[in-house]
């Protein structure tokens, strides 16, 4: 089923399902985000004793069991349980009959950037101590990526499209946006898109501090996420999975769903500039915000509402508002902007499909979530990043930033459901 470029069918958000630091499910996570709870603390699964980072954005008291068999969820990495549970949340909070996810009109499009990293690492240490023929048979497929989308796409009996990426932090984004695509051109009517990641391990931990790319604010964890505050000293690595329901909308109106907002544009692109750092003016980043504008088919000024990429490195915030006034110009200024980033940790691979949920429920509720530990004003971020205090606003169209390691950035642009 086929459609032209001139024939771009519309696709809504229907189905929201996170698993973050701040808890499990929409509900839980919508309620911290407007209150401003941090999700940070101490690491508890490893002795981080000789790191210079000690904290992060861990998942607590998740249990498996509350969605995969037990001997099933042995068998997997923690990552691809978490995009498990967060498809199963999703699919739940759509209201949506089985059958209707069943076959080859309904895909899945999940991603990690990292994937099963923890799986490795264990199995690494069991090939050293105990020899090769300890090593499980599971261990391919606990750690590849497209092991979070073949599990939920067997689950659900979807037949269609059965993909995976991994463009490290932008990959939620990239996967939503691709879902998107997918649907807007026929390929399929439903989707179940997003991230997934589980990277609070040693090596991980390790690799990051020594790229002098964490805070090291140890003593006070849910003070260290604080994007755009002068103060900031790196990102704090979290985990988690952000996965939603998507669905043409005349499919979703016809079996009366409920529709948080409409994906209008996508946009993709590459800074070539460096393996790490952003482009310090921000050219590619507000090249691909322009992208997702040219794509929805409105103008800067449209925008009311940006939930930024905002990890809370000196460079990437720097880069980022650069990129915002780049792009915005005066309109900048009347620009609402936060990052959730302040109260999650960053999510890597999962952040864009998190961030991407967080706006489709800002334009829901009509209310933006705050950047919290917004304390000392840098004259090189000098926008409104919503401080402190969530607040009501009139929105009709918001965008959401991911920009990755590598210089891989997306975009997507969302608008109220009207």
């Amino acid at each position: 089923m086929g459609v032209s470029f001139m024939q771009k069918r519309r696709v809504v958000v229907t189905g929201i399902g996170l698993v973050t630091p701040l808890g499990l499910g929409k509900e839980v996570n919508w309620q911290a985000l407007i209150e401003g709870r941090s999700g940070i603390s101490k690491i508890s699964r490893f002795d981080t004793s000789r790191f210079t980072t000690r904290i992060a954005g861990e998942i607590k008291n998740f249990d498996p069991q509350q969605f995969i068999d037990r001997k099933e969820a042995r068998k997997m990495d923690l990552f691809v349980q978490y995009a498990i549970a967060a498809a199963q949340l999703a699919v739940d909070d759509a209201g949506i009959a089985a059958d209707l996810l069943q076959g080859e009109r309904t895909g899945v499009y999940v991603g990690s950037g990292i994937g099963g990293i923890g799986s490795i690492e264990e199995t690494h240490r069991v090939l050293m101590e105990k020899g090769p023929e300890r090593v499980s048979p599971f261990f391919i497929i606990q750690t590849i990526i497209n092991e979070a989308p073949a599990h939920i796409s067997i689950r659900f009996q979807a037949t269609g499209p059965n993909i995976s990426n991994a463009t490290a932090c932008s990959t939620g984004a990239h996967a939503i946006g691709e879902a998107v695509r997918m649907i807007q051109f026929g390929v399929a009517d439903r989707m179940i898109a997003g991230g997934a990641e589980s990277s609070i391990t040693p090596l991980s931990l390790a690799g990051f501090c020594n790229m002098k790319a964490l805070s090291e604010r140890n003593d006070e964890p849910e003070k260290a996420s604080r994007p755009f505050d002068a103060q900031r000293d790196g990102f704090v690595m979290s985990e988690g999975a952000g996965i939603l329901l998507l669905e043409e909308l005349e499919i979703a109106q016809n079996r009366g769903a409920r529709i948080y907002a409409e994906i209008v544009g996508y946009g993709l692109n590459g800074d070539a500039y460096h393996v790490t750092a952003p482009c310090p003016d921000g050219e590619g980043a507000a090249r691909v915000m322009q992208m997702a504008l040219n794509d929805g088919g409105i103008s800067p000024q449209d925008v009311a509402y940006i939930n930024a990429h905002g990890t809370s490195t000196p460079y990437n915030d720097k880069a980022e508002t650069l990129a915002i006034k780049k792009l915005f110009g005066q309109q900048a200024f009347r620009l609402a902007i936060s990052s959730s980033k302040s109260m999650t940790g960053h999510m890597l691979g999962a952040a864009g499909g998190v961030e991407t949920a967080i706006t489709a429920l800002s334009l829901y509720h009509q209310i933006l979530t705050p950047t919290i530990n917004y304390e000392f004003p840098d004259p090189d971020c000098d926008l409104d990043y919503v401080p402190n205090k969530a607040r009501s606003a009139d929105l009709v169209y918001a965008i959401t930033n991911s920009f990755g390691f590598g210089g891989t950035n997306a975009c997507l642009l969302l608008k109220k459901f009207e």
